[in-house]
């Protein structure tokens, strides 16, 4: 064996504590750790201050910040503190120590043990139960700021005759302290009952006393202080009733007080009240009486009340009493829940009225005319003609159009018009060439809006754009169309430094744009850069040379999250949408106030409720976010994003709402007033599609008034299937321009129907005046059906659209080859009694890779037509012929007008230049095919589908757009477009010969 301990053979090995060096090194590893830690969380902090304070929010942040602070701190510190105080208190009134039992001699090797630690020992436990309590309290800031500012609403619950107030912003924050103070008992009482077993104050195996008196004492007044909070949870159970969930009549989520809560849950709460602050008192009274006799019997007691009074009598009740006559017995109850839920939703003022379901006039013609003044009934789904736009109008990869267009509103020669717009927003997935500078750098925005008029089609059963190609151009005016903030921009770009960002493609080529906004955060600070470069994980942030003077960050860039950002308290609708507003583009987003504390007022889940047959299938709209219960929804703020500068503004709706006054006092400044709306912003505002999907939800019970009809089930409705697909979700509401039976005009409504519960025909139609700054803007109307009649649903409407034999033959047939038929919209339209539905049907094939409306079909009375345009099926289905012309063959006005074809210029081609550039570029993409240069292939490709497109535009120009009647129709003539055996696929890539 070597000598380890050295010796004249050889050198000493020492083992011992490390060298000097290696424990400077440790310690410099060890500093660095902590300040690399320190940095992330400085970073996180750093990055969210600059972007609020970017966005004018800054006040959010702070008094965001500050609450969590404060409650964390106050509610760590008053846990730890009683957690503390028990312990040393315990060890205060430890026993001397005599003669030790065994029990006690096998503890006092562990009271030895932490002997020298316990001061650290008692502030590492306090420390902990400190933080787990202050974390906990911190997420309660929403709680505490209602609580603080809670504004009244007014209104008084009918069984204690409080404020609703005291429901929707008291009664949660009582809670959490009743919940934050049983957590403090029941802590401080299992540290006080460790330390006094540790230092003998209790002892389980040793003989005498189980607990010496100090112990006895301690321990009940902590027993007594928990009862005591049992007591004061058994009084606020009470007010409680007034907001309690329960199933009945097969309704989920009932809220309020039932007979059997009123007259035996109520004096049961009470009686439990009084007998639990006795059982209180006698633990108490052990600080004298040093026996726990009494208060054991009182807890015993306390315990089978709790199972008689407060379980088995309430259910004796219910048994006995109301079961036998339950109709008499809930109805009062029923009517103040009737009364609430429609309060609450904002469904009070609902006008219900009796509809015949049949004609009230048997002149075929005037019901023809009538068509025109009652609706201009949209064909241009926006759910389906998406690729449409993305076929005809995306111009580059890099562009793309939402799954889901928008319907809005614009005045085009001077009569407002219903309208599908979408925006040409920044697609990543089609950029070519993917690297960071591209991805950040110079792929940055979209370009653009795109329009078409919902009521018409071309010849061809295209769009008929009124704002069309790149820029684009058309009926909305001069606007700023560059498109950094939008629903498909879901990652940050930096603008406005060294590197030119692409602005859009032409003919002549590339556009270079650097950006001029003061929109996202400065980066010429080193500190902001090494924070976002932490921040976002990215280290080329801190040295790249492409950021420089002026370079900008822009993130959180999709309309809802900056929305929900600068206003947490709000829950956002999931439908945020384009509008030109002042020559910008603005998202609007509508913003929904909430609360689940509404007396009496049935629950919802927002999430639920919201869903239909697109939420489903389309991962780019978002379904109001939360799963979350409500009884109580307003959409008290429209708030807008600039698609441009990002700037968020929030206005007051609703002044009337209680709930978002109570925020505006929590968050001053942060919401601007109604009047702040301009009248270009205020023309585009509409009637939210996740608020009326809500109240349709509720109104299939509680449209009714009286007790007796809603308890006995037979008035109950449901929002039909989508019958135009297979999925089984809800059908969606839709947008439409038309007249209710008591309007003496068209308005911008949204509008649902219903069928009877586990039934297809209809029992109603419900529409609301969706068109903001009219006086009957929000109201609702649903005509209701006779039951006593059958007539048809949307879903027997389909099936006997598929089962005639003409209709089906000639749907096989437009399904020939590859061609795929998809359904549009099925829209209903109240008629002189009667229900007129109306349903476009496209066809996807043939070459063509997006929908072409080539039929469409119309049912009423029984009658049903499958025609090439709206003006033949509706002239088959009425057997008369519309008095007004087509406006092809008219002056050129109206729905489907016609203009004038202008004289070529260098931006409107002849079809012969078209198509000589179309020839070149066929010839291009043959030589690069032989070359094998797959890049020059596919330029070639786009310029080629390029060329066509002007050539198709240009013949239209030349002979003139067809119409269809009243919203035109598609398909009269079909033709194909133009082609060559080498066009180009959908991905630009060459087809296979």
């Amino acid at each position: 064996m070597p000598d380890r301990g050295g010796g004249p053979t050889g050198p000493r090995i020492r083992v011992g504590r490390p060298s000097r060096r290696v424990r400077t090194l440790l310690m410099t590893l060890g500093v660095l750790a902590v300040l690399a830690m320190a940095f992330t969380m400085f970073a996180g902090f750093w990055t969210d201050w600059l972007w609020y304070r970017s966005v004018k929010y800054s006040s959010v942040f702070t008094t965001t910040l500050l609450t969590k602070i404060g409650l964390f701190f106050v509610f760590g510190l008053l846990m730890a503190v009683a957690v503390g105080v028990n312990i040393w208190l315990a060890h205060r009134l430890r026993p001397p120590l005599s003669a030790m039992s065994m029990e006690q001699q096998s503890l006092d090797r562990y009271r030895m043990g932490i002997a020298p630690y316990k001061k650290w020992l008692l502030f590492a436990i306090t420390a902990l139960v400190g933080l787990i309590a202050g974390a906990s309290a911190s997420g309660q800031w929403r709680t505490w700021l209602m609580w603080v500012n809670g504004v009244p609403f007014g209104q008084k619950d009918p069984q204690f005759q409080l404020d609703v107030a005291f429901y929707a912003f008291d009664l949660p924050w009582y809670r959490f302290m009743l919940g934050f103070g049983f957590a403090a008992a029941i802590l401080s009482l299992i540290a006080a009952a460790l330390t006094h077993y540790l230092y003998g104050g209790l002892r389980v195996t040793s003989p005498g006393a189980r607990a010496t008196a100090a112990a006895t004492g301690h321990l009940s007044v902590l027993i007594g202080i928990f009862v005591a909070l049992k007591a004061v949870a058994y009084w606020l159970d009470r007010y409680g009733l007034a907001v309690k969930s329960s199933d009945f009549k097969a309704t989920d989520n009932w809220t309020g007080l039932r007979y059997v809560d009123a007259n035996a849950y109520l004096p049961a709460k009470t009686i439990l009240f009084c007998i639990a602050v006795i059982c209180a008192l006698l633990f108490f009274s052990t600080i004298w009486r040093r026996t726990w006799q009494l208060p054991l019997i009182g807890f015993g007691l306390m315990v089978l009340s709790a199972i008689l009074i407060g379980g088995l009598y309430p259910a004796i009740v219910q048994k006995f009493q109301v079961q036998p006559n339950e109709q008499a017995k809930e109805a009062p109850y029923v009517e103040k829940n009737l009364a609430a839920t429609r309060e609450a939703y904002g469904i009070g003022g609902t006008q219900v009225s009796d509809y015949s379901g049949t004609a009230n006039t048997k002149d075929a013609s005037k019901l023809r005319d009538d068509v025109d003044s009652t609706a201009s009934i949209r064909i241009m789904d926006p759910n389906i003609i998406s690729p449409t736009f993305q076929q005809l109008q995306q111009m580059r990869k890099y562009y793309a159009f939402p799954t889901n267009l928008d319907v809005d509103r614009y005045t085009m020669g001077g009569t407002e018009q219903d309208t599908v717009i979408g925006l040409r927003e920044l697609n990543y997935a089609g950029i070519d060439k993917k690297n960071w500078i591209n991805n950040h750098f110079r792929y940055t925005h979209g370009y653009g809006a795109v329009a078409a008029k919902g009521t018409a089609v071309d010849s061809e059963g295209r769009p008929v754009f009124t704002e069309s190609d790149l820029p684009s151009k058309g009926q909305l005016g001069q606007y700023e169309q560059r498109i950094y903030y939008g629903e498909k921009t879901n990652t940050y770009s930096i603008v406005g430094g060294p590197q030119k960002e692409i602005d859009y493609s032409d003919d002549s080529g590339e556009k270079t744009y650097s950006y001029e906004g003061k929109g996202g955060v400065d980066l010429e600070n080193p500190i902001n850069r090494a924070a976002y470069a932490v921040a976002l994980n990215e280290p080329q942030i801190l040295y790249s040379g492409a950021i420089g003077d002026g370079s900008r960050i822009l993130y959180n860039r999709t309309p809802k999250e900056r929305v929900e950002a600068v206003a947490p308290w709000l829950t956002i609708d999931g439908d945020a949408y384009p509008a030109v507003v002042n020559n910008r583009i603005q998202w609007i987003v509508d913003a929904y106030t909430t609360t689940n504390g509404y007396p009496y007022a049935s629950r919802t889940t927002l999430g639920d409720t919201t869903a239909d047959s697109l939420t489903a299938t389309n991962d780019q709209r978002a379904v109001v976010a939360q799963q979350n219960q409500v009884n109580y929804i307003r959409n008290s703020v429209k708030a807008t994003v600039d698609a441009y500068t990002g700037d968020v503004k929030l206005y007051q709706w609703d002044s009337q709402d209680p709930v978002l006054k109570t925020w505006m006092k929590a968050f001053p400044g942060t919401v601007e007033p109604k009047s702040e709306i301009s009248r270009d912003l205020m023309d585009h505002l509409r009637y939210p599609q996740d608020l009326f999907k809500v109240q349709r939800e509720l109104l299939t019970r509680y449209h009714v008034k009286d007790a007796d009809t809603f308890l006995s089930g037979s008035e109950v409705w449901q929002v039909p299937d989508d019958p135009t697909n297979k999925s089984g979700d809800a059908v969606p509401p839709y947008y439409l321009s038309m007249r209710m039976p008591d309007q003496k005009a068209q308005a911008f409504s949204l509008t649902t129907t219903f069928t009877p519960n586990g039934r297809d025909n209809l029992s109603a139609f419900m529409a609301v005046d969706a068109e903001a700054g009219k006086s009957d803007y929000g109201k609702i109307r649903i005509l209701k059906l006779p039951t006593s009649t059958t007539v048809n649903g949307p879903k027997q409407v389909q099936s006997q659209f598929n089962s005639e034999q003409d209709i089906a033959e000639s749907i096989r047939l437009l399904r020939g080859g590859d061609s795929e038929v998809e359904y549009g919209n099925l829209l209903t339209v109240p008629l002189d009694g009667g229900l007129l539905y109306v349903e476009p049907v496209y066809v996807r094939g043939g070459g063509l890779q997006y929908p072409l409306l080539r039929k469409v079909l119309v049912s009423y009375g029984g009658n049903t037509a499958f025609e090439d345009t709206l003006d033949e099926a509706l002239n088959k289905v009425f057997g008369a012929q519309g008095s007004t012309p087509p406006p092809d063959e008219d002056t050129g006005e109206g729905d489907g007008d016609t203009t004038t074809p202008p004289p070529p210029t260098s931006d409107n081609p002849t079809v012969q230049e078209a198509l000589n550039d179309a020839q070149k570029a066929f010839e291009a993409g043959q030589e690069a095919l032989t070359k094998g240069d797959w890049e020059a292939y596919g330029r070639a490709q786009e310029d080629l589908e390029a060329a066509l497109r002007r050539a198709e535009e240009a013949q239209s120009r030349a002979g003139g757009t067809g119409g269809g009647g009243t919203g035109g129709g598609g398909g009269a003539t079909s033709s194909p477009s133009p082609s060559s055996p080498a066009s180009p696929s959908p991905s630009g890539s060459p087809q296979s010969s």
